[in-house]
């Protein structure tokens, strides 16, 4: 039996902050559906891990909170590139 696989590109809504030093892109892979929270994909400063963070809600939409600094990372700022 001979297995083919055809070459797909999927696309990943992405948003990039800087922190001081450099930049860190984050890649939206997922988000649970009673929204509780989102899975994302991180890049910074050559690494690349994998976090569930939980979401919460104001009047401006769903985010998560990232860094030291709880900056505030809205789901809507995420871009399709």
């Amino acid at each position: 039996m001979k297995t083919t696989f055809q070459n797909t590109l999927v696309k990943m809504p992405e948003y990039e902050i800087f922190d001081g030093d450099d930049f860190v892109t984050f890649y939206m892979m997922g988000v649970n559906h009673s929204h509780t929270y989102v899975t994302v994909a991180i890049t910074n400063r050559g690494k690349i891990s994998v976090v569930d963070y939980p979401l919460y809600e104001n009047s401006l939409g769903l985010y998560f909170e990232y860094g030291p600094m709880f900056e505030k990372v809205y789901l809507t700022e995420f871009d399709e590139v």
